[in-house]
Order: C-alpha cells, then sequence, then structure tokens
C-alpha cells in the first residue's frame, strides 16, 4: 500500500491522541484517580498512536467490587442463559459491523500482519456466537441411587473472575475468556497487557452499548506487577485466568494459593515439530516456515524446535534457509508483508540476545540473527528470519522460549530418539509430526507430552477444540466445551422424596 492508503484505511481508525483513553468499571468510562497514562506505540515504527489512562491499586479494588454486587446484589448468576446468550450474539453481530476497524488497530497496535488480524477479529466472532450457543445447552445431571432419594448435579458459575491476557493476541484471547466465563454466568475483570490494550477498549464500547448490566464486566489498564497482583491476591476474585509467561504463572499459582482460587494457566511453549524422511518434502518445508515465523514467532504454540531425520537434513535445511531468506518482513500493512515487526524494543533485544547466547554455546548461525534497519524499517522493531543449527539437548536456546523469530535444528536417526528429544523440555503445549507412515505418525503422537498436535500440519486450531498444555505449558483449557467448564462449578442436590424423620435417633 502507498502512504495515503495507509493513511485512509489504517490511521483513521486512530482517535485523537491527546484525547486519554479510559477503561471501563461498573458500568462506566473512568479514568485513573492517580492521572496516571501510558503512551501506546505502534511497534512498526514506535510512534504513539494512543495514550490510556493507567490504573491504581485502588481502582482494581473497585473493578471487583463492582463485579462482586453485579453477580450477587444485582442477581447476574441468576440471569437466563437465553439472556446471556442474546447479548453475546449481539456482541458478535457489532464485532462483525466493524470487522476491518478492529483488525487495523490491531495491525497498528501489536504489529501483526493485517490478514492474520483479521482472521483474529473473525474468531473473536466465532467464539462469541459459539458460547452464546453453549450458554443455554444442558449442563446436569441426575442420578438412579440406591434410597428414596432424587439425586442430581447442576453447574453454577464460578462467581468473579479475573482475566489477564497476553500481548501477542490482544483481541481473541480476550474474546475466548471472556465469552465463555460470562455465558457461564459469570463475572468479569480483564486486563490486557500493557503494550495492546486499544482493541479491547474498542470491544467494551459494544459491549456497553449493547446493555451488559453494570458491573457484569469491567477493564482496568494497567502494569501487570499492579493490576496483576491486586487481581491475583483479592479476596473477593474466585478464579484467576492468565495467558502468558511461565515464570509469572508459577508466581500467580503462589499467590492464588492464599485464597484458593481456581486458576487456569496458559503458558509458554517449546514446540517440537518432527520432520522424517518419509514426509512430503514441499509440505514439510512449508509448515516449517509457518511453524516459527508466521506471527514474528510470537506464538506461544510456535514450532520452535525442528527435529529432522538426519538422513534429509543435507536436503531440507539448505532449501529452508533459502526460503528464509525471501521472506518479506515489513509493515503489517503492507499487502506483501509475510512477517512484522516485534512487539517492543526491549522484546527485539531480548530476542536477539537469545541468538548471541546460542553461538556463545556453539551453535551455527545458518540465516538473520540481526535487527532490520535497512530504510522504512529502520525505526520499527524488526528482526530477521533466523536459523540456528549444530545445536545440543542442553543448550538454552533449545530448553528456553525465546518467542521471536528464531527456528532451531536438533537431528535425530531413529523415532525413539525423536520422540525423546521432542519430550526433552520443561514444556508441553504443542508438538507435530510429518511423515507419510499414518502407522508411526500415531505412535509418535500419542507419545509426545503435548497438548495441541498436529499431523502433516502446524498451526491451524479451532474455537471448538480445547487449548491445553502439559507439563510447564499450563493448567486447565480454553476454548471448547473444556474451556466453558473451567468457569463452571458442580453442586450435588438430594431431594428426599418420601418426607420422614430417619430414625437416626432413638431416645
Amino acid at each position: 500500500m502507498n502512504v495515503t492508503v495507509v493513511v485512509n484505511q489504517f490511521e483513521r481508525v486512530l482517535r485523537d491522541q491527546t484525547a486519554v483513553q479510559q477503561m471501563y468499571i461498573n458500568g462506566k468510562w473512568v479514568t485513573s484517580s492517580s492521572n496516571q497514562t501510558r503512551e501506546i506505540l505502534n511497534p512498526a515504527n514506535q510512534e504513539v498512536i494512543a495514550t490510556v489512562t493507567e490504573a491504581v491499586a485502588e481502582e482494581a479494588d473497585l473493578a471487583v467490587e463492582a463485579a462482586k454486587n453485579a453477580f450477587y446484589k444485582n442477581g447476574w448468576k441468576n440471569v437466563y442463559a437465553r439472556t446471556r446468550a442474546d447479548l453475546l450474539l449481539k456482541v458478535a453481530e457489532k464485532l462483525s459491523e466493524r470487522k476491518e476497524e478492529f483488525a487495523m488497530l490491531e495491525t497498528l497496535n501489536n504489529g501483526k500482519v493485517y490478514a492474520d488480524s483479521l482472521q483474529d477479529v473473525d474468531d473473536a466472532i466465532n467464539q462469541f456466537q459459539y458460547y452464546a450457543g453453549l450458554a443455554t445447552k444442558p449442563h446436569g445431571q441426575t442420578y438412579e441411587v440406591p434410597d428414596e432419594i432424587q439425586a442430581m448435579v447442576v453447574r453454577e458459575p464460578v462467581g468473579v473472575v479475573a482475566q489477564i491476557v497476553p500481548w501477542n493476541y490482544p483481541l481473541v484471547m480476550a474474546a475466548q475468556k471472556m465469552s465463555a466465563a460470562l455465558a457461564a454466568g459469570c463475572t468479569v475483570v480483564i486486563k490486557p497487557a500493557s503494550q495492546t490494550p486499544l482493541t479491547l477498549i474498542r470491544l467494551f464500547e459494544i459491549l456497553d452499548e449493547v446493555g451488559f448490566p453494570a458491573g457484569v464486566v469491567n477493564l482496568v489498564l494497567g502494569s501487570g506487577s499492579v493490576i496483576g497482583d491486586v487481581l491475583v491476591n483479592h479476596p473477593d476474585v474466585d478464579k484467576i485466568s492468565f495467558t502468558g509467561g511461565t515464570d509469572t504463572g508459577k508466581q500467580i499459582m503462589k499467590d492464588a494459593a492464599n485464597t484458593v482460587k481456581k486458576v487456569g494457566l496458559e503458558l509458554g511453549g517449546k514446540s517440537p515439530n518432527i520432520v522424517f524422511a518419509d514426509a512430503d518434502f514441499e509440505t514439510a518445508i512449508d509448515y516449517a516456515l509457518l511453524g516459527i515465523f508466521a506471527g514474528q514467532g510470537q506464538v506461544c504454540s510456535a514450532g520452535s524446535r525442528l527435529l529432522l531425520e538426519k538422513s534429509i537434513y543435507d536436503k531440507f535445511v539448505p532449501e529452508l534457509v533459502a526460503r528464509a531468506k525471501k521472506i518479506k518482513v515489513g509493515p503489517g500493512w503492507e499487502e506483501d508483508t509475510e512477517m512484522g515487526p516485534l512487539i517492543s524494543q526491549s522484546h527485539m533485544e531480548n530476542v536477539l540476545n537469545y541468538v548471541k547466547i546460542g553461538l556463545d554455546e556453539g551453535a551455527w548461525l545458518l540465516c538473520g540473527g540481526n535487527r532490520i534497519v535497512d530504510g522504512d524499517l529502520a525505526n520499527g522493531n524488526y528482526v530477521e528470519p533466523t536459523i540456528l543449527t549444530n545445536t545440543t539437548p542442553d543448550m538454552r536456546i533449545v530448553q528456553e522460549e525465546i518467542f521471536g523469530p528464531v527456528l532451531v535444528i536438533q537431528v535425530f536417526e531413529t523415532e525413539e530418539e525423536a520422540i525423546e528429544l521432542a519430550n526433552g523440555t520443561d514444556f508441553g503445549l504443542a508438538a507435530a509430526v510429518f511423515t507419510n507412515d499414518g502407522a508411526k505418525a500415531q505412535r509418535v503422537i500419542r507419545n509426545l507430552r503435548a497438548g495441541i498436535t498436529w499431523i502433516n500440519a502446524y498451526h491451524p486450531t479451532f474455537n471448538e477444540a480445547p487449548w491445553s498444555g502439559y507439563k510447564q505449558s499450563g493448567i486447565g483449557a480454553d476454548l471448547g466445551t473444556y474451556g466453558f467448564e473451567q468457569y463452571l462449578l458442580t453442586k450435588q442436590i438430594n431431594i428426599a422424596l418420601e418426607v420422614q424423620p430417619s430414625g437416626w435417633y432413638k431416645g
């Protein structure tokens, strides 16, 4: 796109940068009592695109109080499922009407390619529709028991839910958490990542417009160290749902234990992408590139470890490197861009530092490894598609999540060795196997300790299926019926069919 088109089609979604964008508490748009603000940057060029209010701890307390009152005093927990479903469907409808606006804003705020942003908005729309449908479906059971008792189980909402979403999927992860919780009858306090609040602010305009009762949905803007800490430790928060780094997730678990909160965690990954010699060559090459370089590698399920059977290494790797060098890096709004900027300068520096660590450990750099400083990209957070080989399992670049466009290659000779290498990290989020041997594919997949897997593909997932991890990649699930059940409690009810004394008292 030329500059004029960019201004007309993208920057028009921005608002007056002198006006501070607000948060939403108890049905009202408010600014922080501290008057603190944060500038929001476009990662493609480091330009300020918005200024948002920055909450203090007291505002997080107010949001939790509003959510608690809405749940108990104002009766959201008893609102008919069909009423909740209707509200969610209205959100989906209005979000659909503004799809391009939200996608453009996501690209400007997060840096991702516009086509990916459009897909994210479509997913968010589908999530509100999906959970609207699920809200009205049966959720209880009855039992035949050896007594004159009618035994049953009903499902009831957890209560006040605090949700903390990451910067790599600002809209879609907020939508999947909020829609499931609201469908279940919970009230919500949600905190976006400090760097990427803009699409969630717009989404709350829709939530306000469709008429959610005051306090049912609350948006608090601020840092994780302040706002996140309040939400995790607050005695009136019944559940924490967090997506983000594993170290932060561990601390949330520790803090949540003080009040025995329900906890849902979707954490990091170092996912293996296993390619056997009998795999379709073109398919395996294509998905190896997609698996790590889509989304700039800032994807928790990224295929950041390529496990290659030794016999195809000399054929596979040169072609992989040649294609990686041709990936078009640039602003997400340009039509031919395949990989955009990283989220921030500090994150970019961390990714580049990992490349240095790998080289110091003895890895070989096949391509990339540098910040791109040419021409119009000089002011953005751009990193070349990077591939490292000659790795060993003990290297930090093999064991630790880099969260950027950095692929590390490992080599195996046997099926058993592939499985051992694949399972050889603390993570267990995703994994893939490429082979034309169906039996081998099943054997390997069933032995991989990962919650999201593919055979002869990488990355496609669906709102109808659960998103969950093994090992240190998380607890619980988002999406699908499994994600819905995370926001429900089970209650056993026993009804005497004959009203008479038990006969226990003999006096």
